[in-house]
């Protein structure tokens, strides 16, 4: 049997619904900059399949516009909505996902190293780790791999490919928190076992090689509600939130 040595966390929507902060941070962007876009939740949401702001933006442009824009202009956009971002997350308005805390406090009490892979910016990171776990929040993870780490992104799974060799471990010996198609798709790729935390903007993704998906993890107040689960695992053993323990269990009968 394979031994659980560490979980990975990606960060947008996964730790916190960051999504809609985003969306009004690109709104508020725009608007400052005398452009006419906006984009509503349904938009936002066929913008989320591609992955990184620029090259979100860059996207709209050319596939919905129909139009080109210069990279220069693209990279002043992007460094403007981070600001605006960032400014929501220093508001305090940006609380983490339920069970997201308990469990990245059992990892520690429990000795399981901890790490992060996502295609966000370092700075959006670093706000929203230290703004809701606290100033020395950063060291608590072994390796933070963000977008300057990989810069080929998710679906690829380069950022994962980049920390399991920063951490000497093989994929199947960690898990991975996700909530996207881009995440399962980027960790499955080379076989990392992967749970999935829904949000409004990815409920309607597909999932496929995915160990388990629910609505949210769980914690006293909010139930873990199972959404789909590999014919390996049931449903039951679940309970009401995931934790650590939890995780231990899937991956040792995901892994068998």
């Amino acid at each position: 049997m394979t031994e659980l040595k560490a979980i990975i966390f990606d960060v947008d929507g996964t730790l916190a619904n960051t999504e809609e902060a985003h969306r009004k941070a690109f709104n508020a962007t725009f608007k400052e900059e005398g452009l006419s876009w906006d984009w509503d939740v349904d938009l936002y949401t066929k913008l989320l399949k591609v992955t990184g702001g620029k090259e979100r933006i860059k996207h709209y442009v050319t596939a919905f516009l129909n139009e080109t824009i210069d990279h220069e202009y693209v990279v002043k956009l992007h460094e403007a909505k981070n600001a605006q971002y960032q400014a929501i997350i220093q508001r305090k308005e940006l609380p983490l996902r339920s069970g997201i805390l308990p469990l990245i406090q059992e990892c520690r009490a429990k000795k399981m190293k901890i790490a992060i892979a996502t295609t966000t910016s370092p700075g959006n990171v670093r706000n929203l780790v230290t703004a809701t776990m606290g100033d020395d929040a950063l060291e608590w993870f072994e390796i933070i791999a963000d977008a300057e780490s990989a810069p080929i992104k998710k679906p690829e799974p380069d950022v994962y490919e980049f920390v399991l060799e920063k951490m000497g471990l093989k994929a199947e010996e960690t898990i991975a928190m996700e909530d996207s198609y881009n995440g399962v798709a980027a960790a499955t790729a080379i076989n990392i076992p992967t749970v999935i935390t829904v949000n409004n903007y990815t409920e309607n993704d597909t999932f496929d090689g995915a160990m388990v998906v629910v609505n949210e993890l769980g914690d006293d107040d909010h139930v873990c509600k199972v959404i789909s689960i590999d014919d390996a695992l049931k449903a039951e053993d679940i309970g009401q939130k995931i934790t650590l323990e939890t995780l231990k269990q899937m991956h040792a009968k995901f892994s068998a």
